[in-house]
């Protein structure tokens, strides 16, 4: 049925509503036509776009939502702050961090819009013009962006050609982009209904790509020019906004001539749209890219071990409260120091590169490739090679032919090493890659207060490019006699005192394993008594083994193993006598927490690393709330403090290699225990102030390459420099002067005598004995 209807001027038109098109008789004008053309075509288009924006029965796959419109995310480039203020790290997807409108140049401004979208301020999302250009262009064989920057904003923010499906009929080839670019001129209309033109440009320039891991215009700013982006000049502007268009083709890194190129064309545009004259292009295009290069690699940032550090303590926290440090942009606050952090890391890298040099004449090292006769054993690298990516991805590509694999584990390559002398371009094959690293000594230092637990300073190897495993927190080793302390304290807080005597002999202690009987019978380092009695506090201070296994052998290891966990060691401990001697693995972290229950009169408080995070808004959503637990009496933990000094203070002491550096004008006091594994494969060493309680750990990732002897290997001569190093730099720093102090005089009555001191012949206070585990089975 049809309805007629007087059209407008006497023209008559008729509907026919069962069909649902309008019919246009053929005397009707040419304009009208086109009218009436227009606005069918424009409704159809309408209809489509709705239909597309409603997913009309999931034929065209899903849009961003109304909230994600109005709330956009963006992974956003978390920043780590230390305690003195300094930005020590970030975490980040993309290496993004937003700036406001104010903060971006009105250069960046006229290059984008000049080169992008020369009618952004008068359109709504959509440019008819340019689309209409561009339909012109492709009719011809040509192709052109047409794009707004308004449309390109949404591509970049919602990724609507990968995070959203293209439905059902996204599967015909060719269909998907049109549904994508549809979605993304409705999408573009609604941008433009909920935000200013400025509030979409920042949106954009804070979202775009720019090559080189520069996510946003702050970052390529700072990657590029080591600039602002309000400080950014007109050519540098051009440069940036050149990149756009391809980032890869034009990077001003690889490919610079094409760069500049780019660059050029896009003043040409600033003078075509008169937003700079023709002699200052000309002036600009002359110009180099003048890059001042910012590399985002890791070995950029301090403290990368530490950041690393964080970010595994925050998981928990991350999982409860829905945060994700890697895109949330959260602001956190740690406890370290940067000036301590880069004390740390220097006196690390001055001591292992000359360790590493004595370790590398090999006469005293113990290696484990080498048979008796210091031939090497077949096979011995070939195996290790078993257990790298290199040698899963030629198994994977020859199958069981060994000939093959062996080939190419041999064939050397270009490739990047570590040494002490730095970085080094090299041909290397995978099998001498690992005899290269394989002989390289690692080590870990701590450094943190024991009053509040704040952690000052955190190193877990000697090069974070290159050996990522931390050994302060993932490494477990022997101690040796650093456990000796749990051993004295333990004896103390049961009736013993430091001027309490024992006799220096040997000592036996049968116990039953697994229901098997067994005898333990260790010797002291040097493998001699002296029949003599002597103090608690001397044969502290000297590391002798047999005074520990007798304290051991009356207050039961069992008890040793309890004031071990009470202390803060989470580490199993092994239910054996040995444990005495720091025989079970711990790690530097747990070691270095337990000795500050010492300094801090008995109180435990767990290691801090963070104080407060703040989100993106600058909202404070953690702050750190202090926690502490006695787990030792006041008298105990004052005693621990007296026995800790008396390495330095009795002679043969062996602490005493403090004496090396210069500490002794700073106004400070110390104390500390050196430890070393029986065979030498681990050396310690804790040293303590009133204020700082800082340690090390030094050793080979193999067990099985050690030092062979004590003249090198003792915790004395690997660990102990150190900690030396570091705090000599430290206490010499006028800035830190709030690190130095003397230890308190008692609080409290002391019940116990402690200011016994023992007095030996010269010739004998010279001798330093070891701290080994050594025993006898």
């Amino acid at each position: 049925m049809a309805t007629r209807m007087k059209g407008w001027k006497g023209f008559t038109v008729v509907k026919q509503s069962a069909k649902g098109i309008f019919h246009i008789p053929r005397e009707a004008a040419w304009w009208l036509k086109i009218i009436l053309a227009g606005i069918y075509s424009i409704s159809l288009l309408l209809i489509v776009m709705l239909l597309v924006d409603i997913n009309f029965l999931w034929l065209f796959g899903s849009s961003p939502r109304i909230g994600e419109l109005k709330n956009p995310q963006m992974n956003i480039v978390s920043e780590l702050y230390s305690a003195d203020g300094k930005r020590i790290g970030s975490y980040f997807v993309e290496n993004r961090m937003p700036v406001e409108f104010k903060e971006i140049s009105p250069n960046l401004i006229n290059a984008l819009i000049a080169t992008e979208d020369v009618r952004f301020y008068h359109h709504h999302g959509i440019d008819f013009k340019a689309t209409l250009a561009v339909l012109w262009d492709m009719v011809h064989g040509q192709r052109r962006g047409g794009s707004t920057i308004t449309q390109q904003l949404v591509k970049n923010l919602f990724k609507t050609r990968q995070h959203y499906s293209t439905g059902l009929l996204g599967m015909i080839p060719g269909v998907s982009t049109l549904i994508s670019k549809t979605k993304e001129w409705v999408n573009a209309v609604k941008i433009e209904l909920y935000y200013s033109k400025d509030d979409i440009l920042t949106m954009y320039f804070n979202t775009v790509d720019f090559g080189n891991h520069a996510f946003g215009i702050k970052s390529a700013a700072a990657i590029y020019f080591n600039s602002t982006p309000y400080q950014l000049s007109e050519d540098q502007s051009a440069m940036l906004v050149g990149l756009l268009k391809a980032p890869t083709y034009y990077s001003p890194v690889f490919n610079p001539l094409n760069s500049i190129k780019r660059r050029n064309d896009v003043l040409d545009q600033l003078v075509k749209y008169n937003y700079i004259s023709k002699g200052t292009c000309d002036s600009l295009s002359l110009l180099p890219l003048g890059l001042k290069l910012k590399s985002t690699r890791n070995k950029v940032q301090g403290a990368s071990y530490f950041r690393d550090a964080v970010a595994r303590s925050l998981q928990k926290w991350c999982k409860e409260n829905d945060y994700d440090i890697y895109s949330d942009g959260l602001k956190i606050y740690t406890t370290i120091d940067s000036r301590m952090q880069a004390y740390a890391e220097e006196s690390m890298k001055e001591h292992m590169k000359r360790l590493q040099a004595r370790f590398d004449q090999g006469n005293s090292v113990v290696l484990p490739w080498l048979d008796k006769e210091n031939k090497e054993i077949p096979g011995y690298f070939e195996g290790l090679a078993k257990s790298t990516s290199a040698y899963r991805r030629l198994v994977k590509r020859f199958a069981d032919n060994k000939d093959s694999i062996n080939y190419y584990l041999g064939k050397p390559h270009k490739m990047r090493v570590f040494t002490w002398k730095g970085e080094r371009d090299t041909l290397m094959s995978t099998l001498d890659s690992i005899r290269h690293y394989k002989m390289f000594l690692q080590s870990g230092f701590l450094s943190m207060d024991p009053c509040n637990g704040f952690v000052k300073a955190w190193v877990g190897g000697i090069d974070f490019n290159y050996f990522q495993f931390d050994h302060v927190s993932q490494s477990r080793r022997q101690p040796g006699s650093l456990f000796k302390a749990f051993v004295y304290a333990a004896a103390i807080d049961n009736g013993y005192g430091p001027c309490d005597e024992m006799t220096d002999q040997p000592v036996s202690i049968n116990y039953i394993e697994k229901g098997e009987k067994k005898t333990w019978a260790p010797h002291n380092v040097d493998w001699s008594h002296t029949g003599m009695p002597m103090t608690l506090k001397h044969a502290f201070a000297k590391s002798v083994n047999s005074i520990a296994v007798q304290v051991t052998q009356k207050i039961g290891w069992e008890k040793v193993i309890e004031y071990a966990h009470r202390l803060g060691i989470h580490s199993n401990l092994e239910n054996v006598p040995s444990v005495c001697l720091g025989s079970s693995d711990v790690n530097l972290l747990e070691m270095i927490n337990a000795y500050s229950c010492f300094v801090n009169d008995g109180y435990l408080i767990s290691p801090v690393l963070v104080t407060r995070i703040e989100d993106k808004e600058g909202r404070i959503i953690y702050e750190y709330k202090p926690e502490k637990k006695r787990v030792l009496s006041y008298e105990t933990a004052f005693l621990m403090g007296i026995m800790l000094r008396s390495g330095l203070t009795e002679p043969g002491g062996t602490t005493q290699g403090l004496w090396e550096y210069d500490l002794w004008h700073c106004d400070t006091e110390f104390g500390g225990k050196t430890g070393t594994s029986s065979n030498f494969a681990d050396g310690w060493f804790i040293g303590v102030t009133p204020k700082l309680v800082s340690g090390a750990w030094v050793g080979n990732d193999d067990r099985s390459i050690h030092f062979r002897t004590s003249t090198v290997g003792e915790g004395l001569r690997t660990a102990l420099p150190v900690v030396g190093k570091y705090m000599e730099k430290v206490l010499k720093d006028k800035t830190l002067s709030e690190w130095k102090g003397k230890f308190d005089k008692p609080k409290e009555k002391i019940s116990k005598p402690y200011g016994c001191q023992t007095y030996l012949p010269k010739s004998d206070s010279l001798a330093v004995a070891g701290d080994s585990l050594v025993a006898e089975q």
